[in-house]
């Protein structure tokens, strides 16, 4: 099983409006009131004043609404002057989404090292998702030194708190074995609970554990649970996964038509492995109708991204004209493409092909595969 670890630390929200009280009394909770109500000209109009004379909830709210352009134009410049200030007296929030900021350059240069200053503050005082980010950062590297075990020690912070993303992270530290000893029960235990808080990268990972029977007992039908879930999020290889488990009849009815509906969900995420599966659907008229057109454009999707057996299949399809016009030279060049992914048979496919064609076409076919690049999927 491959254990896909989200590495863009963006990926966590910086946006965390927690509107903190203030002696201030009366305007402040106006300005909270108004900000609440969608009245962000007169939520600004109330916080700032406060904001000047170091009130942190308003300081803190009032980079919220610079962040995100309530009520004012947006300036990331000025959200972090005011969670500099919040930051300062030691709000945690205000402390955390200034890492995020200097992390990402928003207001600041990207700085990582300032990022994981900050961040830690944060963690220190109890922020999950300062924890989980800080974790992430000794994950990576990223602004301090690589340590997977202080890694894996922040993630626990954050996850005993119930942090979905944290528990998927630790869950990877045991699975892998890195920054804590190899553990899949443990690894299946900390993607569940994630799972049960709908967080669709756990649950995929435990469908995937139940599939393999990984740190559990096989078993398909829990799998295709799973799987179900986070595809029904628009988890790209969830659908995948799903789509093979009825193509297979593993943990669910057989049912090809569900299966080539779950293929094209995430074909069109650009998993290449769906596009091959979908090919092969249209090709082989399994679930849907048979159509060499499509069969091609999906394998043509799948070979671009550097799928061997997409590439494979596509050469066949040149060699022979099916959804293509015949053309030895991409025949040729598809067949040489996937003979160097370790496709069974497309050396020999190759040579076939070369004896049918002119040496000026075997030159092109071959310039033809040592240009090529492969098209990565965002």
């Amino acid at each position: 099983m491959e254990i896909k670890i989200w590495n863009n630390v963006s990926s966590i929200s910086i946006l965390i409006l927690a509107l903190v009280g203030s002696v201030n009394g009366g305007a402040f909770e106006d300005g909270v009131a108004a900000y609440e109500q969608g009245d962000y000209e007169t939520a600004h109009r109330l916080l700032r004043p406060l904001a000047k004379q170091g009130v942190i909830g308003a300081q803190y709210n009032l980079g919220i609404m610079y962040h995100n352009g309530q009520g004012i134009p947006r300036d990331y410049a000025k959200a972090v002057y005011w969670y500099r200030k919040a930051a300062g007296q030691g709000y945690a929030d205000a402390q955390y989404n200034l890492g995020n900021m200097h992390n990402n350059g928003y207001g600041v240069p990207q700085d990582y090292a300032k990022a994981a200053h900050w961040v830690r503050k944060a963690a220190a005082q109890g922020n999950v998702m300062a924890q989980t980010l800080l974790g992430i950062f000794f994950d990576t590297g990223q602004g301090v030194p690589q340590n997977h075990t202080e890694a894996a020690r922040w993630f626990y912070k954050a996850a005993v708190q119930d942090h979905a993303e944290a528990q998927l992270l630790l869950g990877v530290i045991y699975f892998e074995g890195q920054g804590a000893p190899q553990n899949h029960t443990e690894a299946a235990q900390w993607f569940h609970k994630a799972a049960v808080q709908d967080h669709a990268g756990a649950q995929e990972l435990l469908g995937a554990m139940y599939l393999e029977g990984q740190g559990v007992s096989q078993n398909y039908t829990k799998a295709a649970h799973w799987f179900r879930k986070a595809a029904e999020q628009d988890h790209a290889d969830a659908q995948h996964d799903i789509g093979l488990m009825y193509l297979k009849g593993q943990g669910v009815p057989q049912d090809y038509a569900k299966a080539a509906h779950w293929f094209h969900e995430a074909a069109a995420q650009g998993v290449a492995s769906a596009q091959f599966s979908l090919g092969i659907m249209y090709a082989n008229h399994m679930g849907v109708p048979q159509d060499y057109v499509k069969a091609a454009h999906w394998y043509r999707k799948a070979a671009e991204q550097g799928y061997a057996d997409a590439q494979y299949n596509l050469g066949t399809m040149y060699a022979n004209g099916q959804g293509v016009l015949q053309d030895y030279v991409l025949a040729h060049k598809w067949f040489n493409l996937a003979a160097l992914g370790g496709t069974a048979n497309a050396v020999k496919n190759r040579d076939f092909i070369t004896k049918l064609m002119t040496p000026s076409q075997v030159v092109k076919a071959q310039r033809l595969a040592q240009e090529w690049q492969p098209i990565i999927s965002e």
